[in-house]
């Protein structure tokens, strides 16, 4: 016979605090299943009774618009899943290029602003109130106008060095000329950046053991400086350069940066850098200067101070705010469609006009920019959790 004990150990299920949390999930997840539903059918038969054409069969379809700048090979008889394929590489292209120069111009900025050099503090704060007040989309159409205005046409066309070329159509320049040795330098370079992340790892344990330190920078140039070079030389060292040439009213040959992406690519970074400068700033001050002191005391230069001490603790400050920068110089690649770069925005847009399908359009917007900020967020929050200090 149970007891009145043996009852009040047996907990009903719904009074159990975990099985309620999961019921939550459930009933919240089945909630925003049947809303995604019902607005989904809604639009459909709304589309389906105005007689406008629904479903993602386009992608398909020729395009038959041109794109100014593409990565890969594109031509208007292609379909517009390659173009819109053209529009995500070339946003990932301002936006890659623009997180990794952002980042160092504004890291670089947000030391200067700390330097006890007066002249040089006062530059870097000056850059940083002045480019963080003035909204991007000023400083894109200031980029673009300036570099029409400022550099000559073609065949007027500025020569700083030897196979390059400015002008207000863009940079032309030299490249090497097509060898299968380039390819195989190329490959070589990220077996060189392996090689030397794992020769990092190595030199970090060995320091911990002995105390003693490894010369990893002049090793890490020599790897991947002299093992691309190898492999250049063994390959038959190809030095004919492919280099621009004037035809007509154009260069042909070489390499051309447009004046689209160089603007869209200087706003951006500019701007975002002014505001990496002051988290890089406030992380580095929210370190004690006891910790300065200490390091100086024990015989260490400023410069290994700033590397070794300093930094290592302030990233944990400085990484959170850090990725939300570079998720907003990511959004706002989408105002390229002011100064004509052909980003996906841009593209999905022309998409639309064509083919009047403005609900997938958009969806394709969201859910490519919803992708490269989750990845971003993602690589950034598993370097967060890389960095943090470990207590013992």
């Amino acid at each position: 016979m149970a007891t009145k004990n043996d009852n009040a150990g047996k907990t009903r299920f719904w009074n159990d605090q975990k099985t309620r949390a999961v019921l939550y999930q459930i009933f919240t997840a089945a909630a925003v299943a049947f809303l995604a539903y019902y607005l989904i059918s809604n639009v459909q038969n709304n589309m389906a009774k105005q007689s406008i054409a629904s479903g993602f069969g386009f992608i398909g379809k020729e395009a038959a618009f041109e794109i100014g700048e593409s990565v890969i090979d594109y031509s208007a008889a292609d379909s517009y899943g390659r173009a819109l394929v053209v529009g995500v590489l070339n946003t990932l292209k301002v936006s890659v290029t623009g997180m990794i120069l952002t980042t160092i111009l504004g890291t670089l900025v947000g030391v200067a602003t700390l330097s006890k050099n007066w002249l040089l503090s006062r530059l870097a704060t000056v850059y940083v109130e002045t480019f963080q007040n003035i909204p991007v989309l000023l400083q894109l159409f200031f980029f673009y106008a300036l570099f029409y205005e400022t550099f000559p046409g073609p065949r007027q066309a500025l020569n700083p060095f030897t196979g390059v070329f400015i002008t207000n159509r863009g940079i032309d320049f030299a490249v090497p000329a097509a060898h299968p040795a380039w390819a195989y330098a190329g490959l070589a370079v990220l077996a060189a950046l392996v090689i030397i992340y794992l020769l990092k790892r190595w030199s970090v344990r060995r320091q911990e053991k002995t105390g003693r330190q490894f010369p990893m920078f002049w090793a890490g140039l020599g790897i991947f400086v002299g093992l691309p070079f190898l492999v250049w030389l063994t390959s038959g060292a190809p030095t004919q350069m492919n280099i621009p040439e004037l035809k007509g009213f154009n260069f042909s040959g070489g390499k051309n940066i447009s004046p689209e992406f160089s603007a869209l690519l200087f706003g951006l970074v500019l701007y975002t850098a002014s505001f990496i400068a002051q988290i890089v700033r406030a992380g580095i001050q929210s370190i004690s200067h006891g910790q300065t002191e200490a390091a100086m005391s024990i015989g260490l230069k400023p410069g290994q101070v700033l590397k070794l001490v300093i930094f290592p603790q302030a990233l944990r400050v400085i990484v959170p705010p850090l990725t939300s920068q570079l998720l907003n110089l990511t959004k706002n690649s989408s105002l390229a469609v002011a100064i004509g770069y052909p980003d996906f925005v841009q593209v999905a847009g022309t998409t639309i006009n064509q083919t009047g399908q403005a609900v997938e359009g958009v969806a394709l917007m969201m859910l490519v920019y919803l992708t490269i900020s989750l990845v971003t967020s993602a690589y950034m929050n598993w370097y967060n959790k890389k960095i943090a200090i470990i207590e013992r």
